[in-house]
């Protein structure tokens, strides 16, 4: 679900196996990403991971940093991290979203061989597309609540100059 000249191109670690057997992203139930979307004022109405078409409508993509399936994120290499990171890069460059929003820490410190990144906006750029960090909001990242996740989609909506 990407486009040209988005306002922010949320990208996920890889889909799960949920994922790609629906064909969505975020897909498996208990995945906090649509609900936080909503709640940080990205959508105006919660959003089903089958409704995802949806969010070109408001400026928004989303993608992948792996395309490979895997039941745990941990399962993928740092050969496979790096291999994504490039690829996305290419991507970004393609595409120009204002923002580039990489969901998960971890996720981007190992696609992009940043190891002192943290969640918020990084110094890095792609061109002129400026980067922000996100918590992932798997139920496994049990220290970010939705309402902590959604504070910090918030900063990124207001910083994206998305209405919300």
């Amino acid at each position: 679900m990407v486009a040209d000249g988005l306002r922010v191109l949320f990208c996920g670690i890889n889909p799960g196996l949920m994922s790609a057997a629906t064909g969505h992203h975020f897909a498996r139930p208990g995945n906090r990403f649509w609900p936080v979307l909503h709640l940080s004022g990205f959508t105006p109405r919660l959003l089903k991971p089958a409704e995802q078409h949806e969010l070109l409508s408001y400026g928004l993509g989303i993608t992948n940093v792996v395309a490979r399936a895997t039941a745990r994120a941990d399962e993928l290499t740092a050969d496979e991290y790096a291999e994504g990171g490039r690829l996305l890069a290419e991507k970004v460059s393609r595409l120009r979203p204002g923002w580039l929003a990489v969901v998960g820490v971890t996720a981007y410190r190992a696609a992009f061989g940043d190891r002192t990144a943290k969640v918020g906006p990084q110094e890095r750029t792609i061109g002129d597309t400026r980067i922000w960090v996100l918590p992932n909001p798997s139920g496994l990242n049990a220290h970010w609540t939705p309402a902590t996740m959604a504070e910090e989609f918030r900063r990124l909506r207001e910083a994206a100059g998305a209405p919300g």
